[in-house]
């Protein structure tokens, strides 16, 4: 029986933070999600617990080559257009599912381990040591940090993306007091989507 699973959610904010503290990443337009993966099996977690290998399989294969047999890791589901933007409406029509890859911003588990006590910078390095050899299907979110992060979301607003997350760095993984903020940009889409 699966143990229920809690996302740490970014709540809406009006200001990006700043400070030395604050690591700042671009918001991708797609599917929260999560890769599982347990020995020679991997699952693709939709956020309602929907298991979405099948529909996919890139990202699972990906997940599957990958050095260690046993993480969990939190991102986005999303289909990129010819200018690496994220286009939810590619995503949503079903049809692009070849195309989709998995951006992943955080390491829940590792190697037997449960990363969710640690500081966001720690999971993050884990992160980018288990995708040191980075595969098709799954991709590390890059980020920022510091007080670059209003410019960033200008740059953001600028080029037609949903916004920005911003996370402290010290912050462990914690769904019930999740102090991740989200800015959104008021201009896209996504602004007055509601699911």
């Amino acid at each position: 029986m699966q143990r229920r699973f809690e996302y740490c959610v970014p709540k809406v904010a009006q200001v990006v933070p700043t400070g030395p503290d604050w690591l700042h990443e671009i918001k991708y337009d797609g599917y929260r999600g999560r890769i599982e993966r347990d020995g020679d099996r991997a699952r693709l977690l939709s956020k309602s617990g929907l298991d979405w290998a099948w529909r996919y399989p890139l990202i699972v294969e990906t997940a599957l080559k990958l050095r260690s047999k046993h993480f969990t890791i939190d991102g986005e589901i999303v289909v990129l257009d010819e200018s690496g933007v994220s286009d939810f409406d590619a995503l949503h029509a079903n049809r692009n599912n070849a195309a989709a890859r998995f951006y992943a911003f955080d390491c829940m588990a590792l190697a037997g381990d449960d990363l969710r006590e640690l500081p966001l910078f720690e999971r993050k390095d884990r992160l980018a040591r288990l995708m040191r050899n980075e595969a098709a299907g799954i991709f590390v979110a890059t980020y920022e940090s510091g007080e670059i992060g209003p410019d960033l979301f200008k740059a953001a607003c600028k080029m037609g993306l949903e916004g920005i997350v911003s996370k402290h760095r010290e912050r462990r993984y914690r769904p019930r007091t999740c102090d991740w903020r989200k800015v959104k940009n008021r201009a896209h889409p996504a602004f007055s989507r509601e699911f």
